[in-house]
């Protein structure tokens, strides 16, 4: 009765799946042509080919399903093939291995084919031949369709993170140009005309600044240098922390490598910043370290963790003593007296260093005058940071909303629930078998932390994505690192006659975090081909699809705002780079004195917060003209409501930003291709004390 229900599942799934993919082919063939008023003849032949392959290839699974014996000749043949294939058949592995990749993220047809149900269907395939071509024994090896899996959902992931990797000199997101110019300011700020007495603020925590700055140690560093760096930092601290993490597995080289790569695509679907999954490698690396050198170390890594958010003060500490006590061996199922030890002494050793770390290190601070060491300001700011009224709520976006489709708390049971239901079963069926105390280890971190994360993600200016659940993850990743040591390992030898249901959860384990990288690989490289894409794609325009202009544009976009610099400077005035820092941090835009204040994060932060001291001079600048020009993004003033996708924040931007600099200057320029605004003071006095949300001094 169960394999049937499983097999009915399978087939509903399939179908569903198949039958999407017809609609969104059909979708890109529509209005190519005149055939049938709809399709050129290329495209009506090609989606009568992808019907007629869909509809065999669910025959076959149909066929497969109800009488897979029937296969077995057919099986045979194709079993004595490959073994005639020797070893070429590892180059067809590599060449199918790496073919959706070369498809989607370097063709233009990774732009046309953006569907993910037709995406679903090629890694299908992917993954089938791929298990047919480095299986040993059977036609396909269970143990080896899972491996394809992971390994294609970690190219897949590795891939997203390097989609933005360019040398096109505008920004990439809305604050991905200024984000390289706050990293360039720990060890490069002598590339801005600035006094060297005075401090750049910037508003980014040390640990991401020190990160992505570190390649301004060097001069010279390119665009696209710093942009791979950023990808490469987003990739290998989540492998570091699987290193160290399953370090036990170091004996199996191939088991430690395919740990490495789930722990790297599980935390992945945060996406987590890199100080933090730096402070959970180390947390990991403490972890049945001597004490000698995990006291130190926690301490250390809590500190770093608070001092680059303080919502993470007690992270550290908590998934120590968590890791101790569930990963201690007990003796009659109690936890030993060494084990409460450890437990206790590292998770109170991370948070002395998390609370108190920044006033140990004031004490040796030549600068300092305190002699004393009070708490440090992390708890009451973690409180304050949900109970001020300036900033508030937005609950709804725990639901699935325009902001993040998904939601937040959706979006999280989807990430994690085939690991939880693993577990489950582990514990349930007693093949791994914890305590009382263990299970409270478990159980008491994971709410905490489950519970913080979800009203950060209600903070407005959040819930875009999972990456406020940060520390939730690397405590759900840190308790099946253990489970695995435990149970797992032995368990998983027992898959193949596992249940279905438990093989079903394991594909999606190994696959779901692929599923969500495979869906935005994609090229932005196809500029000259965007007329003809915007129909296929049926795009409302041609700057919908994002493509990164022509060369031509590029440059001659440079020169419009070089020549509008160079006047603005020779007028005397000063330039304030509200928005494409970067030009100036790459050189693109040189010998202009640098204005630090009123970057566009900074605006932002501000205007959520509903900050009218900080505005004040920001309008009074304004009013008096102080800049001879402002480069910023397209300014727009029409309200947005939760129907649009960050629709507060874009209120509190026009309220504060956009209605009060467009009265006071004039647009002078637009340059839509690169999303680039120039504005320049109106020639009158204006008054604007109607349009702005504060008095002015």
């Amino acid at each position: 009765m169960k394999n049937n229900f499983i097999k009915i599942l399978i087939l509903i799934s399939a179908t569903y799946i198949f039958l999407m993919a017809i609609l969104g082919f059909e979708k890109v063939s529509s209005g190519t042509g005149t055939l049938l008023n709809l399709y050129s003849p290329k495209w009506g032949i090609g989606l009568l080919g992808f019907i007629l392959f869909c509809v065999a290839f669910l025959i076959m699974i149909v066929r497969v399903l109800r009488r897979a014996e029937t296969f077995h000749f057919l099986a045979k043949k194709l079993i004595t093939f490959r073994e005639k294939l020797g070893i070429v058949r590892f180059g067809l592995a590599v060449l199918v291995f790496v073919a959706p990749i070369l498809f989607f993220q370097f063709t233009v047809w990774g732009v046309v084919f953006s569907d993910l149900y037709i995406r679903v269907i090629v890694w299908a395939l992917t993954v089938t031949l791929l298990t047919f071509l480095i299986s040993n024994v059977n036609l396909l090896e269970w143990k080896y369709c899972l491996i394809s899996l992971l390994l294609t959902s970690t190219a897949f992931v590795i891939t997203l993170s390097f989609i933005n990797v360019t040398d096109y000199p505008f920004s990439m997101g809305w604050s991905e140009g200024n984000r390289m110019w706050d990293f360039s300011v720990m060890f490069g700020r002598e590339i801005y005309d600035y006094p060297a007495e005075k401090n750049i603020a910037v508003l980014l925590d040390p640990g991401r600044q020190f990160v992505g700055g570190l390649p301004f140690i060097f001069s010279g560093i390119t665009i696209w240098m710093e942009r791979f760096w950023i990808s490469l930092t987003a990739i290998v601290p989540y492998f570091l922390v699987g290193m160290f993490a399953f370090r036990f597995l170091r004996s199996d080289l191939k088991g430690w490598l395919f740990a490495i790569f789930w722990a790297f695509i599980f935390l992945k679907q945060g996406p987590i910043h890199t100080p933090l999954v730096l402070c959970a490698a180390a947390t990991a690396l403490v972890w049945r370290s001597p004490l000698w050198l995990g006291i130190p170390l926690i301490a250390i890594t809590s500190y770093a963790a608070e001092a680059s958010r303080f919502t993470w003060v007690f992270a550290p500490g908590m998934w120590i003593g968590m890791l101790e006590l569930i990963g201690a061996f007990t003796q009659d199922n109690k936890l030993t007296r060494t084990a409460w030890f450890r437990a206790i002494t590292l998770g109170v050793s991370g948070l002395i260093g998390g609370q108190y770390g920044q006033n140990i290190v004031s004490l040796f601070n030549s600068q300092t005058q305190q002699s004393t060491v009070s708490p440090s300001i992390s708890v009451d700011s973690a409180v304050s940071m949900v109970t001020t009224p300036a900033q508030p709520l937005l609950w709804y976006r725990l639901l699935p909303n325009e902001t993040y489709p998904l939601g937040v708390l959706f979006g999280l049971i989807v990430a994690t629930t085939p690991l939880i239901i693993l577990l489950c079963y582990l514990i349930f069926s007693n093949k791994w078998q914890i305590n009382l105390w263990q299970k409270l280890a478990i159980l008491a971190p994971l709410t905490a932390f489950l519970v913080v994360g979800l009203i950060v993600s209600t903070k407005i200016g959040g819930g875009g994505d999972l990456h406020n659940m940060d520390m939730f993850l690397i405590g759900l990743m840190f308790t099946g690192v253990v489970a695995w040591e435990k149970a797992g390992k032995q368990w998983f030898t027992e898959i193949p006659s596992a249940p279905a249901w438990i093989k079903f959860t394991l594909v999606l384990f190994f696959a779901l975090p692929g599923l969500f990288a495979l869906k935005g690989i994609r090229s932005f490289n196809f500029a000259e081909d965007a007329s003809w894409l915007a129909i296929l794609t049926d795009s409302p325009n041609e700057k919908a699809l994002d493509m990164i202009p022509s060369d031509e544009i590029v440059d001659s976009s440079l020169k419009v705002i070089r020549e509008e610099v160079n006047v603005a400077v020779e007028q005397g005035g000063e330039v304030l780079f509200l928005d494409q820092r970067q030009l100036l941090t790459f050189g693109y835009i040189t010998n202009v004195p640098f204005v630090p204040e009123y970057e566009k994060k900074v605006l932002m932060n501000n205007a959520l917060g509903s900050r009218q001291a900080y505005f004040q001079k920001f309008y009074q600048d304004l009013a008096n003209k102080r800049f001879s020009l402002i480069i910023s993004e397209p300014l727009k003033t029409p309200t947005q409501d939760s129907a649009d996708r960050f629709g507060e924040e874009n209120n509190a931007w026009v309220k504060w930003v956009s209605i009060p600099v467009l009265c006071y200057y004039d647009i002078k320029t637009t340059l839509r291709e690169v999303n680039v605004q120039l504005l320049v003071p109106k020639p009158e006095p204006v008054d604007c004390s109607a349009v702005l949300p504060v008095e002015l001094p």
